[in-house]
């Protein structure tokens, strides 16, 4: 344990210290921002030929308000924020192979299963601070939003705020487990990402649509995906969306909530597993 402590730390102080860690936290807030209020506010501000169409001013500034705030933040994790967070996965325990520490890392006294250990443990912390910080944003600019037009300031319970913190932390730990995974099997942070984010943000759509039209044979396929799971339960967290508006892309009911959650929780541990025994086994010398 005090190893797994160690390592975590050595972790988190690289991570702090990485550009590129920030770099990604930034754009996922970036995007959260832009598509979850500034978007939303330019069409209810604007003359109505806004890019969000068939929805009444009225839903559209509802949309932006406190009271939605865990649909406004949970929307972009099924896709971008899921691809960023795939990224920040692979990142963290790939890089290692890219700039040819391995072998000094299990030099040292941490056995193998302590350094994964701590880094997953580093990656899991930081994911779960990487939420949190969007659902702070998302909170200051729906309150702003509130207070500019004199709308009720008012936010979910807080069993409802804690129920869509948690899940958000699931997805993304789901993607960030995923990256991480491909990462250690692969040896590196290139293929990685490429290979994810092309899933994500390509493959898994088009066999989603295929399934959900065409060729409904592949429907249990899609219902094991990550990205509908995540949908799934991103959906089954977040409120009633005024009437008019359209779910966020990825956000689904394709699957029942609690299997959405076991599924995502699954390859939380299926990717741990993974990553582990391949490093174990693995020769790094």
């Amino acid at each position: 344990m005090p190893d797994v402590l160690n390592v975590t730390r050595a972790e988190l102080f690289k991570l702090v210290r990485r550009p590129a860690a920030w770099t990604l936290l930034a754009a996922a807030a970036l995007l959260s921002q832009v598509f979850g209020y500034l978007i939303p506010y330019l069409s209810f501000a604007g003359d109505g030929s806004g890019p969000i169409e068939g929805a009444s001013k009225d839903a559209i500034l509802a949309s932006t308000l406190p009271d939605q705030i865990v649909a406004s933040t949970l929307g972009g994790f099924p896709v971008f924020a899921g691809a960023l967070a795939l990224v920040f996965g692979a990142l963290v325990l790939g890089s290692e192979y890219g700039w040819g520490t391995v072998k000094t890392v299990l030099t040292q006294r941490p056995g193998r299963t302590a350094v994964l250990a701590g880094q997953a443990v580093a990656l899991a912390m930081s994911v779960a601070v990487g939420v949190l910080v969007l659902f702070v944003l998302g909170a200051a600019s729906s309150t702003a939003i509130a207070l500019s037009q004199g709308e009720s300031t008012a936010f979910p319970s807080v069993l409802d705020l804690l129920g869509g913190y948690g899940a958000g932390v699931a997805i993304m730990l789901m993607w960030a487990g995923l990256g991480g995974a491909l990462g250690v099997v692969l040896r590196g942070v290139a293929l990685p990402i490429g290979l994810g984010v092309v899933w994500v943000l390509g493959v898994e759509n088009l066999i989603a649509g295929v399934a959900s039209s065409v060729l409904t044979a592949l429907r249990p396929l899609r219902d094991v995906m990550p990205g509908i799971n995540a949908g799934s339960l991103a959906s089954a967290v977040m409120p009633t969306r005024p009437p008019g508006l359209e779910s966020p892309p990825g956000i689904n009911s394709d699957v029942a909530d609690g299997r959405a959650l076991i599924t995502v929780a699954c390859y939380v541990v299926v990717c741990l597993a993974v990553a582990l025994w391949t490093y174990r086994r693995r020769d790094v010398a």
